[in-house]
């Protein structure tokens, strides 16, 4: 991929944009999960380091243009500051005078926060005149919010239309690791797809199946195939309107060479509840009365064989109901197998989506896995092959100001 990092950018007494990723989880104006910030933390040090005068800029929420004052950043600057382990301001505004006089203040090194972009309905509207607002306190503009690259908004696409546009070190790891995962990918190449619908991973099936040479399709999802073939499931979720077209997706993987696995065997319950009695059962034997819950013990072992045979793994969806014991098995056992090749140098491993993090998080693996994306919407739509507007101006804009 073609677009312009920050090696060897002198930030030096420069007004340096940040576009970070500042949406994290909030309960009663207390963060919960502050993976957001400790993540961009490493660019924004790095830039007041080298004395940069560092202008950080998020969306926070849904405030619809309006001026929300639960939605604002105040706490989530207070809570970077205690991260970066340095003073970090807070500006009530995005964009004029307030927001000029404060960066004009700035001394190199400094670092200040802005209000939540979205108080302003030219954000999301990816409106040129507050794009160019938001421009003219800086003199470049540094794109860390990959999680925000899907948006065409004022603050992810229409700025790197007025300044000199760099990747943050956080866009600049999404980037090389998704082109390792499929566009460079080391050989053989798998990806563990799983969810409840194939209706809403269509895009997604049908460009992995192109890049990939096994898939493994799991989760509820695969009750709808395995329906498809003739196989009963008895009361498991899957989409009977469906069978045609996973039936058509089977063919298409096979006149690309994709071999698809689906499971062999499963764990089955009458009710979805925790801890309630299940028993395994090979697929094709699953009661009338039963749903499956979770992959079984063969399908594991099935997963794991396959994965020995890897070098690349993509993967987005959990195995089974994960939420709930002792729907979990499946996912913390792969996850730990997969985490346990990576560490020994055989695999490497990408994965994405909330599902799979909480996920990976449950197994105790996120930080053994080659990357785990937090981007959510951005990740999948890149696995669907989409163009993703704050990525492409990045490569854009860099060849246009001849920075690449």
């Amino acid at each position: 991929m073609a677009f312009c990092t920050l090696d060897g950018v002198d930030a030096r007494g420069k007004r340096v944009l940040v576009r970070a990723d500042l949406n994290v989880p909030m309960h009663d104006g207390v963060i919960t999960d502050d993976t957001r910030l400790q993540r961009v933390a490493p660019t924004i040090r790095e830039l007041a380091d080298k004395g940069a005068r560092v202008v950080v800029f998020s969306h926070f929420d849904r405030p619809k243009g309006q001026v929300v004052p639960s939605m604002s950043l105040r706490p989530i600057a207070l809570k970077l500051g205690q991260i970066l382990g340095q003073p970090v301001g807070f500006v009530a505004e995005c964009v004029g005078p307030t927001v000029e006089a404060a960066v004009g203040a700035m001394a190199d090194g400094d670092i200040i926060v802005l209000e939540n972009t979205r108080f302003h309905a030219g954000e999301e509207a990816n409106d040129p005149e507050f794009a160019k607002a938001l421009a003219q306190n800086g003199d470049i503009f540094v794109n860390d919010a990959f999680s925000a690259a899907h948006r065409a908004h004022a603050s992810t696409e229409g700025v790197a239309h007025d300044l000199p546009s760099f990747a943050g070190r956080l866009m600049q790891a999404e980037l090389s690791a998704l082109s390792a995962a499929l566009e460079n990918p080391e050989r053989p190449v798998g990806a563990i797809i799983g969810g409840s619908k194939i209706s809403t991973k269509l895009d997604l099936i049908g460009n992995v199946i192109e890049k990939v040479d096994t898939l493994f399709i799991t989760g509820a999802m695969a009750n709808t195939f395995l329906a498809a073939e003739g196989m009963n499931v008895g009361k498991s979720l899957q989409e009977a309107d469906m069978h045609e077209t996973a039936r058509r997706i089977a063919h298409l993987a096979q006149e690309k060479g994709c071999e698809i696995v689906l499971p062999v065997d499963a764990v089955v319950a009458r009710e979805f509840k925790a801890n309630v009695p299940t028993e395994t059962c090979l697929i094709g034997e699953v009661p009338d009365d039963a749903m499956i819950l979770d992959a079984g013990p063969r399908t594991v072992e099935l997963i794991r064989d396959r994965l020995d045979t890897l070098r690349t793994l993509v993967w987005n969806g959990p195995l089974g109901a994960f939420e709930i014991a002792p729907f979990d098995r499946a996912t913390v056992e792969v996850a730990q197998y997969a985490a346990q090749l990576t560490e020994e140098g055989k695999l490497k491993t990408i994965a994405g989506g909330g599902d799979t993090v909480s996920a990976l998080r449950h197994a105790g693996v996120v930080d053994e896995m080659t990357y785990v994306s937090t981007a959510g919407g951005a990740f999948l739509e890149w696995l669907e092959g989409k163009i993703l507007p704050g990525i492409e101006v990045l490569r854009s804009a860099g060849h246009d100001l001849g920075l690449t």
